[in-house]
């Protein structure tokens, strides 16, 4: 796996975030890559998780690293606007404490170690970044290093599991020779020809 523990996360989240400021609100019921979220529901979904791995890089552990993401559906905050970019600001920023990447912490109610932690919020803001850019038809070049970062990360995970299945649904095959963003994004379960005119 890429070593995870000099990565800076900044310039994926600021890359998140315009992304998000990019969305008109006409927009927030359109589909998704994500079946089950409309693009709303996504930046719901991003702001929880922000303030969840916030919390496991500071080692804050209590509700917000405690609850299962798929406990309750997302909500959209009414501030999101200026909230969404504040927190994942907080998210890079706690990341930069080598002590993030160390021990133990936890996320979604599952206790891991810092650098796995780490890597997953590299992942959730490199695919769902994708999501959001894809969904609402935004030009999306994700930070190379966060990329190479997901990459490994969905990789792995893909490897450890016999039946292909992922850990976000089943793996898209997606040529060797493809770019690294449309083969991660094969590696999260996703088409990386989706758009919302194929979407069902």
């Amino acid at each position: 796996m890429t070593d995870t523990t000099t990565l800076d996360l900044g310039p994926q989240a600021r890359l998140v975030a315009r992304l998000a400021a990019g969305v008109p609100d006409e927009r927030l019921a359109d589909r998704t890559p994500c079946p089950d979220y409309a693009v709303g529901d996504l930046l719901g979904h991003l702001s929880g998780l922000a303030v969840a791995f916030r919390d496991a890089a500071r080692k804050d552990l209590g509700h917000t690293t405690d609850t299962a993401p798929d406990s309750a559906a997302p909500t959209l905050p009414d501030d999101w606007r200026e909230a969404l970019p504040k927190v994942l600001g907080e998210l890079a920023e706690a990341w930069r404490d080598p002590a993030a990447w160390t021990g133990m912490t936890r996320a979604g109610g599952v206790d891991l170690p810092g650098d796995i932690a780490g890597a997953v919020v590299a992942d959730e803001l490199v695919v769902h970044g994708w999501d959001l850019a894809r969904a609402t038809g935004q030009e999306y070049v994700p930070d190379h290093a966060a990329l190479h970062a997901s990459h490994a990360f969905l990789l792995a995970a893909a490897e450890e599991d016999d039946r292909g299945d992922g850990i976000f649904g089943p793996v898209v095959p997606v040529p060797q020779e493809a770019p690294l963003l449309d083969r991660a994004v094969g590696l999260s379960g996703r088409d990386p020809g989706w758009a919302p005119s194929t979407a069902r």
